[in-house]
C-alpha cells in the first residue's frame, strides 16, 4: 500500500518503511549463505559480470575469448548454464517480485534525493549511474571479490581481506556521504 508522508519542505514522498526489519533480513541472508555453502560454494557476484562478458564475446569473436587466459579462466566451458549465473540472475528478478507483490513497484529515472540535490537530467543522473556502477564493478574484479564474495561470504570465512575490504567500503561511503550531502540531506 502506498503510503505518502510529508517532510520538512512540504513536500511529500513514498513511504520507505521496511517491510523486513534490519535482523530478519540479516537472518535470511546467513540462510542463504548457509545453503549456498552446503550445496554449492560460497556467493559471490561481480565475476558473473565478466563470465557474460566472455560468453558474449566467445559467441561472437571465439579466437579472441579464447586468447585471454583471464576469460578463459572465468567463463569455464563458455556457458552460462551454472549455479552461479542463475542466483545473479535471481538477484533483480526476486527484487522484481517482491516490489510487484508488495504493490511497492516504482519507476523513477531520477530519484527524490538526486533531483533535489543535482537536478532532474535523466541523462545527468544515468551517465553518473554508469560511471558509478563502473567503478564499483571495475573495483570488486581488481580486489576480486564484490560486497556480497567478502561481506557476506569472506567474513562467515574469517579471511583478513574481507575484513579489509569491508572496513575500506564503510569509510569510502562515509567519505562519498560526506561530499555529495554536505549539508546532511534529509532522509527522503
Amino acid at each position: 500500500m502506498k503510503k505518502d508522508v510529508p517532510y520538512h519542505h512540504g513536500a511529500r514522498h513514498e513511504d520507505t518503511n521496511p517491510l523486513l526489519s534490519w535482523w530478519a533480513g540479516g537472518i535470511g541472508i546467513g540462510l542463504v549463505l548457509i545453503v549456498a555453502v552446503g550445496l554449492v560454494q560460497p556467493i559471490g557476484v561481480s565475476a558473473q559480470y565478466v563470465v557474460l562478458d566472455g560468453v558474449l564475446l566467445h559467441a561472437v569473436l571465439p579466437d579472441v575469448a579464447s586468447r585471454s587466459p583471464y576469460l578463459a579462466k572465468a567463463a569455464q566451458g563458455w556457458t552460462l548454464a551454472t549455479y552461479e549465473f542463475f542466483f545473479v540472475l535471481g538477484i533483480p528478478l526476486g527484487a522484481l517480485a517482491a516490489t510487484v507483490a508488495t504493490a511497492r513497484f516504482r519507476t523513477r529515472v531520477v530519484p527524490i534525493e538526486w533531483r533535489r540535490r543535482f537536478g532532474s537530467n535523466p541523462g545527468r543522473r544515468l551517465v553518473w549511474s554508469f560511471v558509478g556502477g563502473f567503478l564499483l564493478l571495475f573495483g570488486a574484479r581488481f580486489g576480486g571479490g564484490c560486497t556480497s564474495g567478502h561481506m557476506i561470504s569472506g567474513i562467515s570465512q574469517l579471511a583478513i581481506s574481507s575484513f579489509v575490504f569491508s572496513v575500506a567500503l564503510f569509510i569510502s561511503g562515509i567519505v562519498t556521504a560526506r561530499v555529495l550531502y554536505r549539508d546532511g540531506g534529509s532522509r527522503c
